[in-house]
């Protein structure tokens, strides 16, 4: 298992790399620079200003730079902040998304796998369909539909939080953005943990423990839901990742002072350095997942890593 982590690990660096190249061409083939939407510039001005942000080099002397600063850990300063380093923005704005980000997915995973358990163990009756109903109205509703509904309720019409701003993941300000976030996976990870625990529930080993006379609940928690859970754990890094990106949708709507204002407002004024900087930055995020993932995976089941790695052979 150490071997196959370590081959995923190593499999993960150049793929992060690849990333943050296809991500230094790309902002650069765009029509425009990051000086083009400033009030108009005298020529001169604006060379001065490609010299001193070395702009005016060729685009392979740039990405030389480029990576050179990389490997010391420098993203550069950002053309859109002036004064501002990006990994000074980075590092003061990334630990706000990331919280909420994590916030909302303990709650999807720790709701959704209850619910869909819930819904497994009363099929065919009242309560179990009336979670599958609600587990499949909750797959479709975005985002942006659900934050301004739970806004006009529960800050506008019953004053019960407030309509915006951030003080911490424990604090009233956060239950609304978790809430908005975290619903769309919490219903996904509901379906995908009663549709494991209904195919669970079905095997031999399952029944064999029935007739021994264990109690519902331990045939539940002790016997389906270690290998019921293995959908989940698998949906874990592209529900990550979703979270991640997500969250700029919520942060507008709510307000909070997390990286999203600065993805967007630097793709939509070609701030090359702040834009890789954060592409860079969700791109490792989504790799840590995705590995976290596996390894949960494989911790659950060894057999799927031993299967992983002869397949890698």
């Amino acid at each position: 298992m150490k071997t196959y982590f370590l081959r995923r690990i190593l499999e993960a660096i150049p793929v992060f790399f690849a990333i943050a190249t296809l991500a230094f061409f790309m902002v650069r083939f765009v029509p425009g620079g990051p000086f083009d939407k400033e009030r108009t510039l005298p020529p001169e001005t604006k060379e001065a200003l490609n010299a001193y942000y070395g702009l005016d080099k060729p685009l392979v002397v740039q990405y030389g730079e480029f990576l050179r600063n990389l490997f010391r850990g420098d993203l550069g300063p950002s053309f859109k902040y002036g004064g501002w380093s990006v990994n000074e923005i980075l590092a003061e704005k990334a630990s706000v998304s990331l919280e909420l980000g994590l916030g909302a997915l303990a709650v999807s995973v720790f709701f959704g796998t209850a619910i869909g358990f819930a819904a497994a163990a009363r099929r065919g009756k009242t309560f179990g369909g009336t979670l599958d109903i609600l587990s499949s109205l909750g797959v479709c509703m975005p985002a942006f539909v659900v934050g301004p509904l739970l806004l006009l309720l529960f800050a506008l019409k019953l004053g019960a939080v407030n309509a915006m701003g951030w003080n911490g993941l424990f604090s009233s300000d956060a239950i609304l953005p978790v809430a908005t976030l975290s619903l769309f996976y919490t219903a996904w990870i509901a379906r995908l943990a009663r549709s494991g625990a209904l195919e669970e529930s079905r095997k031999n080993y399952v029944r064999t423990a029935a007739a021994k006379g264990s109690p519902p609940h331990k045939i539940w928690l002790v016997h389906i839901l270690p290998n019921a859970i293995q959908p989940t754990v698998s949906y874990l890094g592209p529900a990550a990742a979703g979270l991640l990106s997500g969250s700029f949708v919520v942060e507008t709507i709510f307000q909070i002072p997390g990286l999203g204002k600065f993805f967007i407002s630097s793709a939509l004024d070609n701030d090359y350095t702040m834009l890789v900087g954060c592409v860079m930055l969700y791109a490792a995020f989504i790799i840590v997942f995705n590995l976290l993932s596996d390894l949960a995976l494989a911790l659950i089941n060894p057999k799927i890593a031993k299967a992983m790695r002869e397949d890698e052979k």
